[in-house]
Formats: C-alpha cells, sequence, structure tokens
C-alpha cells in the first residue's frame, strides 16, 4: 500500500496528479485551481486537457446532419478515436512536464477511457486500451470526483457548450465505481461550491501546500475532510494505477 500524503519533509517531488469524473463533475474548474495553487506554492504546475475527442467529433456530427460522434463514426469507430487522441494528449503532456519539471495536472486520465468503453457496453476494447495506457507511469494521486448525474445534467446544460444525456452521465458514473482502479482513487464529492470541492482536494496534498489554509479542516470538523468513497476510514493510498 503506497504511503500517505501527510505532510513529511523530504518527500518525493509530485510528478503528476490527475482529476477524473463524468461530465459536470468539475474536472476542469479544479485542475485549473489546483495548478494555480501549486504554482502558487512554489511547485510549477502545468495544467493539461487530455481530451478524446468527443466533443469535437460530436460538433462535425452536427454539422453533418448527425444527432451526435456515436452516429457519425460508429461506437467502435468513436472509442478508436477517443482512445487515439487521448493517448496520444497524455504522452505529450507526460513529455512536456519531464522536459519542463513541472508538475502535471492532468484533466482526465487513462481511467476516463476504460469508463468511456465501459459506458458505451464496448469492453471488448478495454483490453486493447489497458495495453497501450499501461505505457504511462501513474499520477501520484488520483482525484475521482462524484456528483449525481442530475446535477452534472444541469451544470452541462447551464454552460451551453455542450449536450450530454441522463443515460450517459448515469452509465458513466456507475463504470467509474465498476473500475478494478477504484480502490485507488481519492474520491471527493464534487457536488459543492467550487471552493469547497478545492479545499477537499488540497488538503489531500498538503506535503506540497504544507502552508495552505486548505490544508486545515473544514469549519467545525476535527480534521482533514476524508475521501467520500471507497468505504475507506484511515490515510488514502498515494497512488492509482489507471
Amino acid at each position: 500500500m503506497a504511503s500517505s500524503l501527510r505532510t513529511r519533509r523530504g518527500g518525493p517531488r509530485l510528478r503528476a496528479v490527475a482529476l477524473i469524473g463524468i461530465d459536470g463533475s468539475g474536472k476542469t474548474t479544479q485542475a485549473h485551481r489546483l495548478a494555480e495553487a501549486l504554482t502558487a506554492a512554489g511547485h510549477p504546475a502545468t495544467y493539461h486537457r487530455n481530451a478524446g475527442g468527443r466533443r469535437w467529433l460530436g460538433r462535425i456530427a452536427k454539422r453533418v446532419g448527425r444527432p451526435d460522434a456515436q452516429r457519425l463514426v460508429g461506437r467502435d469507430g468513436l472509442l478508436a478515436v477517443e482512445s487515439v487522441l487521448r493517448w496520444l494528449a497524455i504522452a505529450l503532456a507526460l513529455l512536456s512536464c519531464l522536459v519542463t519539471g513541472r508538475t502535471a495536472v492532468m484533466d482526465r486520465w487513462s481511467a476516463c477511457q476504460y469508463a468511456s468503453i465501459r459506458a458505451h457496453g464496448g469492453h471488448r476494447w478495454e483490453r486493447l486500451a489497458r495495453a497501450g495506457y499501461r505505457v504511462f507511469p501513474p499520477p501520484r494521486v488520483t482525484f475521482l470526483l462524484t456528483v449525481d448525474p442530475a446535477e452534472a445534467y444541469r451544470r452541462i446544460e447551464q454552460r451551453g457548450t455542450d449536450h450530454e444525456s441522463m443515460r450517459w452521465l448515469t452509465a458513466a458514473a456507475a463504470a467509474y465505481r465498476s473500475l478494478p482502479e477504484y480502490p485507488g482513487f481519492v474520491v471527493v464529492d464534487g457536488g459543492g461550491s467550487p471552493e469547497e470541492v478545492s479545499r477537499r482536494i488540497r488538503a489531500h496534498l498538503s506535503e506540497w501546500l504544507p502552508d495552505d489554509p486548505a490544508a486545515l479542516a473544514e469549519p467545525g470538523g476535527g480534521g482533514p475532510p476524508r475521501p467520500t468513497g471507497g468505504g475507506r476510514d484511515g490515510p488514502v493510498p498515494a497512488q492509482a494505477r489507471p
């Protein structure tokens, strides 16, 4: 079991952190906030959006009269495109941070692709995807932001840049929970305000943000907030291996 993320002197450099979850869970907002917080604390970090191209394909589908990306290229075609584009995005992000020495804050990770495959019912593709993504070293910690699918749907409709169905959001949420990596994720309730969620995330990174007030207990609490999933009562694992 990997060690806790509690503060200790001389700890390892934070090379990568990943934030995953269904659309509308707040990944992008929190990844930007975390990159800014780490940089301000003296740990230069870069935000990386490791998208799979589904939104881009969806826009193309609309232009040619198809309802969505899957109707444009088929389920298998969509999963293939997603897997390749996300692999390339992660590879470029890791290479960039290897060269610059900056921390990579990953908005999406390989687990997002595995969950997408499961939610689409394309399980036979998962073994192939895992073989391809296995070359990447795991992030120091992977945060899974959880939110009720109905709230995620409301957020997506409010931003107005894309659309997801309740059926898809519910299937994706279940897919994340079904992954074998799930027990290793740090599960964070993403249903609160951006400030509340940010505080929960940063409290788990007190080794790199030792003077950050977010590492302290929330008002009325007795210590750093614990993850909301996985049935875990003590220190959370420091690594997840998607």
